[in-house]
């Protein structure tokens, strides 16, 4: 549902494969220019009951649960839907997220692929069968857990959706969504293009937008959802696990991230310097996976301090939709005056090499922009070190030896992603087996694939997304033991 079409511009929710408006209507501000996009349905607890219930009733009578070709014929089907209207969503991300061009399209790209990776995935199955004892017949089958509750955020909105419900449909669930207010009318491009996939039975998808929470903690909380898949903040994790509990439902949880980037004095610094700039300003730095603390090695602190600095000094901030912009917004200004806070408020305690902060003046004031800061400091307790700022901002922080900077990466409750910068062929390895990070780049950042898991160790998560395990999260495993002797 593009501004650029002639239709008018308001986004309704899709439940039980029917159109469904809210009580509520909340405008879409293009965060470049405070400009009005559109409207959305904004719901709440009312769409979260109607989404549930079609979606138990969807797993209950219909075949979708049993029935894998199904399953993969509406998974490829929606990968179609969704290159057909690619460029449309990929204009669409971009003005009402703020993301550039480059970056919405790799979020769509991305998420195409993925669509088809998890329909391969459900004609794929594997389990253990065997003769236990004699004439005792042993094996495992793995069966959907149900209805999947998943609640995605506003930072990478089509992906981070699909990542969690393709391997739900995969695994033969049906899923009760809501996806965030902050990009209502992608998501209801999105809700378009599932409504157009005519292999998805009604009620297998049933998906809302809601401002709030009250719908997202009645997905949490109610007994009809079997399992959670949620992205976003530790302390919003923290939160659903615990209502969650009182029905013990599978938890699937990326959370926060505090990524630090190794850099080592043996690196190739004409390669690593333009990555750390990426790192710390791709999605403006809202990513969990943001390179947010760049490590360095003494011998080469001074050269890469200058030529960082130098780096995120000249990145060309501006409009997502604008071919020149290295860096959109952010998704709104209280969160670039939130970030412009964080970083006035280390100036007490570290030493400011990049203050960037927020646009006030000329043709981008209007917007929620916000140059890059890197702040330097060696006391890896203080709050910028430990507490994620989702903005583009990152600390520089200097070490001696490999221990050393083991010890500093591993100092925060975070354990998303690390990025080790090295020569040396063996280091990554070495340095990363020692890492408490789900996922560890060498000499490069941000790479992820379908095929293999990614998830966080300590507080960035629970659980696995993407590859097989992706998809097992959405299953429970049943032991069938079927005695059949030999004849007499």
């Amino acid at each position: 549902m593009s501004p650029s079409s002639t239709r008018p511009v308001h986004a309704r929710n899709l439940i039980d494969g029917a159109w469904t408006d809210s009580a509520k209507s909340t405008e879409s501000i293009n965060p470049a220019t405070g400009a009005v996009l559109g409207t959305f349905a904004d719901g709440g607890a009312d769409e979260a009951r109607a989404a549930i219930d079609a979606a138990r009733r969807a797993f209950r009578a219909g075949d979708w649960a049993r029935d894998r070709d199904l399953r993969a014929k509406a998974l490829f089907e929606l990968a179609d839907r969704m290159t057909e209207r690619r460029e449309e969503l990929i204009e669409l991300l971009s003005l009402e997220n703020g993301k550039i061009i480059p970056e919405a399209t790799l979020e769509i790209d991305l998420t195409i692929s993925k669509i088809r990776y998890y329909g391969a995935l459900a004609l794929t199955d594997s389990g253990r069968a065997a003769e236990v004892k004699p004439g005792l017949y042993s094996m495992t089958l793995r069966q959907p857990a149900g209805v999947a509750g998943v609640i995605a955020p506003w930072n990478s909105p089509v992906i981070l959706s699909v990542r969690s419900f393709a391997p739900a449909l995969a695994a033969g669930c049906t899923v009760a969504m809501k996806l965030p207010g902050q990009t209502g009318l992608t998501n209801g491009l999105l809700y378009e293009i599932l409504r157009s996939t005519k292999s998805l039975p009604a009620g297998v998808v049933n998906t809302f937008t809601e401002s709030g929470s009250a719908g997202a903690r009645l997905i949490v909380a109610d007994p009809d959802v079997d399992v959670i898949s949620y992205t976003g903040s530790t302390g919003v994790g923290r939160s659903i696990m615990s209502d969650a509990s009182q029905h013990l439902k599978g938890m699937s949880l990326e959370l926060g991230g505090k990524t630090p980037m190794i850099v080592f004095d043996d690196a190739d610094l004409d390669a690593a310097v333009p990555v750390l700039t990426a790192a710390i300003t791709t999605f403006t730095g809202q990513f969990c996976m943001t390179g947010s603390r760049i490590l360095v090695q003494r011998g080469i602190a001074d050269e890469l301090r200058t030529r960082l600095s130098a780096a995120l000094e000249s990145v060309r901030v501006g409009p997502g939709t604008d071919p020149a912009s290295q860096m959109g917004p952010l998704i709104d200004k209280a969160n670039a005056e939130r970030v412009d806070r964080v970083v006035a408020d280390a100036g007490a305690y570290a030493k400011i090499l990049v203050r960037g902060g927020v646009v006030t003046e000329g043709p981008l004031a209007a917007g929620a922009f916000f140059r890059p800061s890197l702040v330097e400091t060696d006391d890896v307790q203080l709050p910028i070190v430990q507490q994620e700022v989702f903005g583009p901002v990152a600390t520089f922080e200097i070490f001696d030896d490999e221990a050393d900077a083991i010890a500093r990466a591993n100092a925060t409750d975070y354990g998303l992603a690390a990025s080790v910068w090295t020569r040396d062929v063996d280091r990554p390895l070495r340095v990363g087996r020692e890492l408490e990070a789900g996922t560890v780049w060498a000499n490069t950042w941000a790479v992820i694939v379908d095929q293999m898991e990614e998830g966080g160790f300590k507080q960035s998560g629970v659980g696995r997304l993407n590859g097989v395990r992706g998809l097992e999260e959405f299953q429970e495993t049943k032991h069938i033991v079927h005695p059949a002797p030999r004849a007499a």
